[in-house]
């Protein structure tokens, strides 16, 4: 059975306690279409999110498993998702991330982001080491761009929406650093809103040292810093002036 089949040979009937027209009644149907609907769009999202990951992308029956659902309804996902050109189906089946995905992902923070990009590129290069854009999302620290350099054969490297929680990490201490002073926070937080960045070792990453410096932007909803990854202890100690100026930098661009 394709996928064409496994879509079509369940239509008219119940899924996901959903039923067709004319089965139960109007007021019960009413008063499930809210959780019915959000339940929809939960999974829609999850969905999202785990073909994204995955840069070999997912089969229909890869995703039913992961969302815990059958595969006719990973499948209908899948295509409501293709429709809005967020996922696209590869020769071999998979379904990888789409076009539209980009869209999104200039609508978040667009200004700073595009902002940041040229600078974090230019500073890489400079640096010989992996620099990212990182923004708070409640107690999470995510990546929103990552530059690697191409001025050296090696170097770390991490994908864009990678999270840690905030207060772990360079990142995570730069971002902690820029919320009011809060009884019980870690003396880390204390010394990096002191001294205007932060620097850690093997906190995220077994091996990989860390500079984050918090950008002072004009939105202060927007909590974000700049932050370099590398192998190198050298690197990352010498950093610190660079990443200060390439941080007053985006905060006066963004």
């Amino acid at each position: 059975m394709n996928d064409e089949q496994a879509g079509a040979d369940t239509r008219g009937a119940p899924v996901d306690g959903v039923t067709g027209e004319g089965q139960g009644s109007g007021r019960a149907r009413e008063a499930k279409g809210p959780a019915v609907g959000s339940q929809t769009l939960a999974r829609g999202l999850h969905a999202l999110e785990l073909v994204a990951r995955q840069p070999q992308g997912l089969a229909v029956q890869d995703l039913a498993q992961r969302l815990g659902v059958h595969r006719t309804i990973a499948y209908r996902i899948l295509v409501t998702l293709a429709e809005h050109h967020l996922v696209v189906k590869a020769a071999d089946g998979r379904y990888r991330a789409g076009s539209g995905t980009v869209t999104l992902a200039r609508g978040y923070a667009a200004g700073v982001r595009e902002a940041a990009l040229p600078v974090l590129r230019r500073t890489a290069d400079e640096l010989g080491a992996t620099l990212a854009l990182i923004a708070a999302e409640g107690e999470e620290a995510v990546a929103v761009a990552v530059v690697e350099p191409l001025s050296v054969d090696y170097h770390l490297s991490y994908r864009v929406g990678s999270r840690h929680p905030v207060g772990t990490g360079a990142a995570g201490l730069a971002l902690a650093a820029l919320r009011p002073p809060a009884r019980g926070e870690s003396p880390e937080v204390v010394q990096a809103r002191e001294q205007g960045y932060a620097q850690t070792f093997g906190q995220v990453e077994p091996g990989a040292y860390g500079v984050a410096v918090p950008l002072r932007l004009a939105d202060a909803a927007l909590q974000m810093c700049v932050n370099l990854i590398t192998s190198r202890q050298d690197v990352a100690e010498g950093s610190v002036p660079t990443m200060r100026a390439i941080a007053e930098e985006i905060s006066a661009l963004g």
